[in-house]
């Protein structure tokens, strides 16, 4: 497990421990996956001008998110079926997040259900749903979700439609798994993922299914059942009445126009998510860090500003927080050291970005992650 030091490295072990319909689902992004590249290379374009003599002695990572105190500028993000990577992978990861000091985004599509979640984890945790037609199934989640003590909801509103992603249509990936001689060969030969998780599923007497979803909607990885209805006209009066109906902090994630921020901060959301879904949904859509800064200067204080997406190393989560963001949710990677390790993995992958958000601060002169800001920051028309 611990032969990793960098997110090139912990790829490639999870690569080698998962099988590929798997793997691809997590790692890849859509169509021809230019959004996956163009986040990188907006990372990449987008340099620090670092300030001397002031990075040295204790720096602090610490942030407040809405009332509450976190170790870490990190959230780990909303994400489906991180319970097929690892044997009770979300509870795993959500461990992780506790044991570190940040918070863990519960995601309705999860393999693992908010109960166990929330019970096996003393941390906070936040749900990430989406907006059934059904307001009467909408209403139970909520009621589900508060009476378990969860008081972050956090909305995806990036996936009008669904995204095209050829690999898992080739792969046989989804709820239930299309089975052909290429996939079952591939679980064949990762016996570890076949045995390790899977075969622990069964033993204990489950099939992974959508285990957040009302019992008469959750597919398994074997069978599908009558699939739930989204809204497929989903506008702003639908975010209204969950703003009607969530006593708690209510966050909207995929937000990537600054005029969608303020209407945002209008309907009196909590918080937003710079985000475009890790290049997974829209191809053609811009990358966070590029329009970050703009969001940011709309919505002021009105509310807290979060952003993903690609996020690899720490000095991204640095260049994300002086653009604008209060804190970063991280996935991927995040993933990667849960596949590799469970709990024991996914803290691994938290420290190494722990270490590199800490190198980033102090080589830019910074020892406060709070206090960077967007003078920090050089290129991409920045100047």
């Amino acid at each position: 497990m611990s032969g990793f030091l960098n997110h090139a490295e912990l790829r490639q072990l999870a690569r080698r421990r998962l099988p590929r319909g798997i793997f691809e689902y997590v790692d890849r992004g859509t169509e021809d996956e230019a959004g996956l590249r163009h986040n990188r290379q907006a990372f990449e374009a987008l340099r620090i001008r670092p300030r001397v003599l002031t990075g040295g002695g204790t720096r602090s990572q610490a942030v407040t998110l809405f009332g509450q105190a976190f170790d870490l500028p990190l959230i780990a993000a909303p994400m489906a079926c991180a319970g097929l990577v690892c044997y009770r992978g979300e509870v795993e990861l959500a461990k992780a997040a506790a044991a570190n000091g940040m918070p863990f985004c519960a995601a309705l599509e999860a393999i693992n259900s908010l109960e166990e979640i929330v019970e096996a984890s003393a941390g906070s945790t936040w749900f990430q749903v989406y907006v059934w037609q059904d307001e009467a199934l909408v209403r139970d989640l909520l009621a589900r979700a508060w009476g378990l003590g969860v008081r972050t909801l956090v909305v995806t509103l990036d996936s009008p439609v669904e995204s095209k992603r050829e690999y898992n249509l080739r792969n046989g990936f989804g709820m239930p798994f299309r089975f052909s001689a290429r996939n079952v060969c591939d679980v064949a030969l990762h016996p570890r993922w076949a045995f390790g998780v899977l075969g622990r599923y069964l033993a204990a007497g489950r099939v992974p299914s959508q285990s957040n979803y009302p019992p008469e909607h959750r597919s398994s990885l074997f069978a599908s059942s009558r699939p739930v209805a989204f809204h497929d006209d989903l506008g702003w009066q639908h975010m209204h009445w969950l703003r009607e109906q969530w006593k708690g902090h209510l966050v909207l994630k995929g937000i990537l126009h600054p005029g969608d921020a303020l209407l945002a901060a209008e309907l009196g959301a909590d918080g937003i998510v710079v985000s475009n879904h890790g290049g997974r949904t829209f191809d053609s859509a811009v990358a966070p860090i590029e329009v970050l800064p703009e969001i940011a200067r709309a919505v002021g204080d009105r509310m807290v500003v979060l952003a993903d997406s690609s996020v690899r190393r720490g000095s991204d989560v640095l260049k994300l927080m002086a653009a604008g963001a209060r804190a970063v949710m991280v996935g991927r990677v995040l993933l990667y050291g849960t596949a590799v390790g469970g709990m024991a993995g996914a803290s691994q992958a938290i420290a190494m970005l722990r270490d590199e958000i800490d190198r980033a601060l102090a080589m830019s002169g910074g020892k406060d992650i709070r206090s960077v800001d967007g003078d920090l920051l050089f290129g991409a028309g920045r100047r």
